[in-house]
Order: C-alpha cells, then sequence, then structure tokens
C-alpha cells in the first residue's frame, strides 16, 4: 500500500523502514504537518500516517475522502485531534498505537520530578560557570512524601510502582481503579483528596472533555500550597493561564511539562533562532520552578521500535483484510 507519512522526522524514517522491510509498503516521507494546504501530497496513496499535531478535522478529513483515502494510521496513542465523528461518516478507518512504552513516559516523569526537586538543570549550569554555590539549589527527600496520580492506566501503574520503590505514599484518582495499582498498596480517592493530600501530583489521563482543563482555577485552589505539579499526558489536561498564575502566587512550588496545549507548530521543530511568537509559553520560560521538554517522553529505542511495527501492523492488516488491528471509532471515544 502507498502510504503518505506526515510530519516525519528522521528518526520516523528509521523505525518506520525498519519495521516495514518485510511487508515493503510504499512509504512516501512528507516533512509537512497535515492539513487542508498539504492534502494535495496523498495523491496516488491508500492510507495516511498522522502525529499528533496534525490536522484531522472535517475539513481535512473531507479532502481525504476525495482523495481515495481509507485509513489514517496514526503514530500515537491519544486520537484527540481526529474528528472521529467525520472519519466514521467518510468511512476512513482509523487506527492507533495504544501502547508502546509506558515504561518510556513513566520514566520521562521521574525524570522532571527529580530534576525538579533536585535541581539539577540549575546546578549543571552553575558548575559549568564555575559555581559551586548551594544556596537555590535545596529540595526534598522523596521517602515518606505523597505522589497523587491521576489516571491509572498503564503509564500511571509503571509510575506508582516506580514512586513506592521511593517510599513515597501513593494515592491515586481514576473512575476505573486498577488492580495493578491497588497491589501495590495504591489508595483510589476523590479528585479533591489528591488534590489537598499531595506533595507531587502527576497527569496520566487522556483528554477527553472530561479531562479538558481538569487542572483549572479551582482545581489549583484545592491543591496543598507548594506543591508540585507534572503533566506527561496531554497539554489541555491544565489550563496554562491559570497555572501561571499559581506559580506567581506560590499555590505550584514547582511545574514539570512535557505537553503543552498549544504545541502545534513549537513542539518538535528547531525553533533556536526565531521568535517564538506564544507568549504564553514565553511566560512559562521566565519561572525558575519550571522545567519544560518538548514532548519527548516517548522518544526511546524500545517505544519508538513498538510505535513503527504497531503502525506498520495497522497498515498491513487494512491492506489484507479492511481492518486495522487497533481501530478506534466515533462510538468507541465517546
Amino acid at each position: 500500500m502507498r502510504v503518505a507519512v506526515f510530519s516525519t522526522k528522521p528518526h520516523d524514517r528509521r523505525f518506520l523502514e525498519a519495521a516495514n522491510t518485510k511487508t515493503r509498503h510504499q512509504l512516501v516521507f512528507l516533512e509537512p504537518q497535515l492539513s487542508c494546504e498539504t492534502v494535495p501530497l496523498v495523491e496516488g496513496a491508500g492510507a495516511v500516517c498522522a502525529f499528533v499535531n496534525d490536522r484531522l478535522d472535517a475539513e481535512v478529513i473531507a479532502q481525504l475522502t476525495s482523495q481515495g483515502i481509507g485509513l489514517i494510521a496514526l503514530r500515537s496513542a491519544g486520537f484527540n485531534h481526529v474528528n472521529l465523528a467525520a472519519a466514521e461518516t467518510a468511512g476512513i478507518t482509523v487506527a492507533r498505537v495504544p501502547a508502546y512504552s509506558p515504561h518510556a513516559i513513566a520514566e520521562h516523569t521521574i525524570a522532571l520530578i527529580l530534576t525538579l526537586n533536585r535541581k539539577t538543570h540549575r546546578a549543571f549550569n552553575r558548575v559549568r560557570e564555575g559555581n559551586f554555590a548551594l544556596e537555590g539549589l535545596l529540595g526534598f527527600d522523596l521517602d515518606g512524601k505523597t505522589v497523587g496520580i491521576v489516571g491509572t492506566g498503564l503509564i500511571g501503574v509503571a509510575v506508582a510502582r516506580i514512586m513506592t520503590g521511593f517510599g513515597c505514599r501513593v494515592i491515586a484518582y481514576d473512575p476505573v481503579p486498577n488492580p495493578g495499582c491497588e497491589a501495590l498498596g495504591v489508595r483510589y480517592v476523590a479528585i479533591d483528596e489528591l488534590l489537598s493530600g499531595s506533595d507531587i501530583i502527576t497527569l496520566h489521563c487522556p483528554l477527553t472533555p472530561a479531562t479538558y482543563h481538569l487542572i483549572d482555577a479551582y482545581a489549583l485552589g484545592r491543591m496543598k500550597r507548594g506543591a508540585m505539579l507534572i503533566n506527561t499526558s496531554r497539554g489541555a489536561v491544565v489550563d496554562t493561564r491559570a497555572a501561571i498564575r499559581g506559580l506567581k502566587d506560590g499555590t505550584i512550588g514547582s511545574l514539570g511539562l512535557d505537553v503543552y496545549e498549544e504545541e502545534s507548530g513549537l513542539f518538535f521543530e528547531d525553533m533556536s533562532d526565531r521568535i517564538i511568537p506564544d507568549d504564553v509559553f514565553a511566560r512559562l520560560l521566565t519561572f525558575p520552578n519550571v522545567l519544560i521538554t518538548g514532548h519527548q517522553g516517548f522518544f526511546t529505542e524500545e517505544a519508538l521500535t513498538a510505535i513503527a511495527e504497531t503502525t506498520i501492523g495497522n497498515i498491513t492488516a487494512f491492506e489484507r483484510d479492511g481492518r486495522a488491528l487497533h481501530e478506534v471509532g466515533a462510538r468507541r471515544a465517546g
């Protein structure tokens, strides 16, 4: 099958080509993001392969339909950027990668926690400048602290396992408790109790209408003052403007983000020689207690291998049987 692969970076080509060795689909690697303007690039393809910042709204899906596209193969677990109802109406199958390496994102979450706590990023820069002073680098023992996990799927339970290993008391909020977490001694609580009782809050829930701006001014008002907030799930789970107010008044003691609600056009691009046009994001960068990484939580050899293999598997199954291995539809998403 001819597949138009959008938002291609060198690592996408490397891992997809390796996964495609036996199946030999015709992969057409395209650097631009998928949008109304770039849809003509799919000409002759039967499928498109898209990433998290590609545009897949009703307008784009209508154009894909007119180009004869039958499959949207996502290189991600999340699908909040896809108008599933429009795809279903158009008869386009949407497939995703439901799980690749929960350990990759869980471990990146811990890296953010440890870095913010012990301020190793600031210490690194100081030492390079010959400054060995310790003022401003004070942290705290993780042992005995309460960690609140919002969302206890595969990633959430992996985080719980690591944090219990640090000697933390772990509490969690999820509409559907995970027996794996309960076996670790994790106690499920209401969201308000988690917010008020946690020294560290880490978010691992999907982006749905129910979780959009889950952490807003109301939620921040219920957090333990000075708590650490980590988001490696989806950017819009956190109301960024409310978080900035929380940083300014001390409600948030430190903030670690691997995702940002307006990351499209910023993340995955080299902006080092340009002025960042997003004033809200630029304001975040001014805080010394904020650590932002560019959506790299998934970026490990193991995770990229799994993503590529599952993506190629979806494409192969669709070509062979008319059904992808991991389909997602409007009714399921609702």
